[in-house]
């Protein structure tokens, strides 16, 4: 994930996967928050290098990188990747989350999601880019936000599709 600013930029620039996307600043947080949208209506929110959070079309969350940990939806549940570099490779270890973990994910999860909609909902935030240069990317933001429901559901499987 992006750790210095010129990443940032690049993600905003480079993030062409996420079809319209924008960089925002927030008060409560150190680094610009990016949000992008897929063709397919797929959402994903950068709050800065880590945490980053991405859904499928319908709204389920699939894949989360946090605490330099790779989350990804498989049948409905998480599992964590952890890199392990060693002088020959790199490998990804592997472990399930407990009930109690996933729980503790989605409610930080629910709460930069609420934090991030109240601060445009009340117009307490700035945009620092958006592409294209001309959409009304804040208004899918707050719209796509307003229809996640309470409790976010995991995906069945961690792609797009």
């Amino acid at each position: 994930m992006a750790s210095r600013e010129s990443d940032r930029d690049d993600l905003l620039c480079e993030a062409t996967a996420l079809v319209e996307r924008a960089e925002l600043k927030i008060a409560d947080y150190d680094e610009p928050i990016v949000v992008g949208f897929r063709r397919d209506g797929s959402a994903s929110f950068f709050f800065g290098p880590d945490p980053v959070y991405q859904f499928n079309s319908v709204g389920e969350l699939r894949r989360a990188y946090v605490s330099e940990l790779l989350y990804k939806a498989e049948r409905g549940s998480l599992c964590a990747l952890r890199r392990e570099r060693n002088e020959a490779e790199v490998a990804l270890v592997r472990s399930n989350l407990t009930l109690d973990e996933t729980a503790a994910l989605l409610m930080a999860l629910r709460g930069r999601l609420t934090h991030l909609h109240e601060a445009l909902a009340n117009g307490s935030y700035t945009l620092l880019g958006r592409v294209p240069a001309d959409a009304e990317v804040v208004g899918r933001i707050l719209n796509w936000l307003a229809a996640l429901p309470p409790i976010v559901e995991i995906a069945h499987v961690p792609n797009v599709r």
